[in-house]
Formats: structure tokens, C-alpha cells, sequence
């Protein structure tokens, strides 16, 4: 049995993975949750939180590029019909803007609109996976198990917003289905930092029982980057 290239410390206890066979998962790192005027700051959130991560985010992402990692970016993304958005998702929370409303940046959550692009700092590259999403979950109604199961994929790192929810949810959705999961916590965040500090809890609580977690500092370590 082939051994893993490389070791990382990490909670509960260090995780291994080999470069070939890891993705690197970046969720809904797009500007209607990230930057001012987006669906993010109309429901209320202080939107500086996440864009705090970003260093740290671009930082990784570069690392992992430059060491030949495969890389994943999804977006929280509509069909322009709205087809894909249940109306339960849709009213919920008595927002002042709804999914497919424009707002200053588009129309909110819709495929090709402005404010649903991924930010310009981490933008995806040719080669890249980009992964429309019509849901909280990465796993749901994509295709993305199949794609990296066709790529050998078998680790799964990820970062991205916001931690209790679409983060979370595609962690736990990627355990299900087999890939031993690590969550780079100062490459992700919440509107509510107590909510992100509970959530790294729960996901490496009992031994892993979700997965790994370790500071991006870890990561660079392991691959030689400073």
C-alpha cells in the first residue's frame, strides 16, 4: 500500500494526505456574501468578518496551486428561472432582498450575475472545478462526487463561508461519502464568530468524528511554504 506524502499537525490528531489525491474546497468565496452591498449584508451581517480571511485564503490557494493540487470553488448559484430555488429557501427570513431580487449587484444568487462571481482575489484559474450549487451543500444535485471520484480524489481540505452552514454542510456531506475531510480554520468564517467557534468544535469533537482541523499554517508547513 502506497504511503501518504505528507503529514500535517492537526485536531484531534494529524492528518496525512497525498497531494495527488486532495482537493483543496473553497466555499461560496463570492462577493454577494463577502463584500458590502451584496445578499450577505442585506440580511443583516457584518460582512468585514469574512473578508478578514481572505489573506489567509489567497495565501493557501497560491501554496496549493503552486504544489500541483487539484482546486474547487463553488458558488450558492440559481437558475435565472429560479427553477432550482424552492420557495421555502426563497422566503425564508423575511430578508429586504430575496434570491433572484436585484440588488446592487445583480440579481441576487442568480447564475452570471455580478454579485455571484467568485471575488477577484480568488478567482479560479483554467484547470480549476467550478461548481454551481443550488443549495448549502456542494454534494447536492452537482455532480461533484463523481468528478472527483473519476480524479482519484480521496482528501478533501476546505475553506470558504460560511462555517456553520454551506461549509459545514458540504463537510459533513463529504464524510458520508468517504473522503477524510480537513477544515482550514482561519481560511473560513461566520457572520457570528460563536457559531464558527462551535462548529470547529462539533467537526473534530469524538476523535474526528467529522474531521480534521488545523490553522493554514499547518498546511504551508507541510508543503514547504512560508
Amino acid at each position: 500500500m502506497r504511503k501518504p506524502q505528507m503529514q500535517l499537525e492537526a485536531q484531534p490528531f494529524p492528518y496525512e494526505f497525498d497531494i495527488a489525491k486532495t482537493a483543496l474546497v473553497l466555499i461560496d468565496m463570492q462577493r454577494d456574501f463577502i463584500e458590502p452591498g451584496g445578499f450577505g449584508e442585506t440580511l443583516g451581517n457584518d460582512v468585514s468578518l469574512l473578508e478578514a480571511i481572505v489573506p489567509a485564503t489567497k495565501k493557501t490557494l497560491e501554496a496549493w496551486r503552486t504544489a500541483g493540487g487539484l482546486v474547487v470553488h463553488t458558488r450558492e448559484a440559481h437558475q435565472p428561472d429560479l427553477s432550482d430555488c424552492p420557495p421555502a429557501k426563497r422566503n425564508r427570513g423575511n430578508p429586504t432582498l430575496r434570491i433572484g431580487d436585484a440588488g446592487p449587484m445583480g440579481r441576487i444568487l442568480v447564475m452570471g450575475e455580478p454579485g455571484n462571481q467568485i471575488i477577484d482575489a480568488l478567482a479560479p484559474v483554467e484547470g480549476e472545478i467550478v461548481v454551481d450549487k443550488p443549495g448549502k451543500g456542494a454534494f447536492h444535485a452537482t455532480g461533484l462526487h463523481e468528478t472527483l471520484k473519476r480524479r482519484g480524489i480521496t482528501h478533501l481540505l476546505f475553506g470558504g463561508v460560511t462555517t456553520e452552514v454551506c461549509v459545514q454542510t458540504s463537510m459533513r456531506e463529504a464524510n458520508d461519502r468517504g473522503y477524510d475531510c480537513l477544515l482550514l480554520e482561519d481560511c473560513t468564517e461566520s457572520y457570528f464568530p460563536a457559531f464558527k467557534a462551535a462548529t470547529v468544535e462539533m467537526l473534530r469533537a469524538q476523535g474526528g468524528i467529522v474531521g480534521w482541523t488545523a490553522p493554514s499554517a499547518a498546511l504551508l508547513s507541510a508543503l514547504g511554504t512560508h
